[in-house]
């Protein structure tokens, strides 16, 4: 299976192939910080599945060993490796994808990490769109 994405302004554009190792949405306070939101969906593919087909993502050291990759012009988060941790890994953010439906969540990780409020998300009253 193929997945295509790119970022918000389409400057960059890749391709995995193949299916991911593991989806899940990631809690740790540097994604957060990364996203500007309180968690972040990845799924985690070996960096050979990685092809970028349009553009570069700049690339960061945010802490240690980790890499986060991104796009310099609108600031989308692309990427992240950790060669340490996870060798031969590249994580996607799958909301970048074109069909992030495609990549469900299959857990939830770093959720001691998790902003208190969101574990009560489904409380909280609902607007397909902007409330009136």
């Amino acid at each position: 299976m193929q997945h295509n994405g790119h970022c918000l302004c389409g400057a960059i554009g890749f391709e995995v192939k193949g299916e991911p190792n593991v989806v899940a949405v990631c809690h740790c306070r540097d994604c957060q910080r990364s996203a500007g939101a309180p968690m972040v969906s990845w799924a985690m593919f070996p960096e050979s599945a990685l092809r970028i087909t349009k553009g570069q993502p700049k690339t960061i050291n945010s802490s240690g060993t980790a890499m986060r990759s991104f796009c310099a012009d609108c600031g989308s988060g692309l990427f992240y490796r950790n060669e340490a941790v996870l060798p031969g890994i590249v994580d996607v953010q799958t909301a970048t994808l074109d069909n992030p439906e495609a990549l469900p969540p299959a857990m939830q990780i770093q959720t001691a990490e998790r902003l208190e409020w969101m574990q009560h998300l489904a409380d909280l009253p609902e607007f397909q769109r902007f409330p009136e």
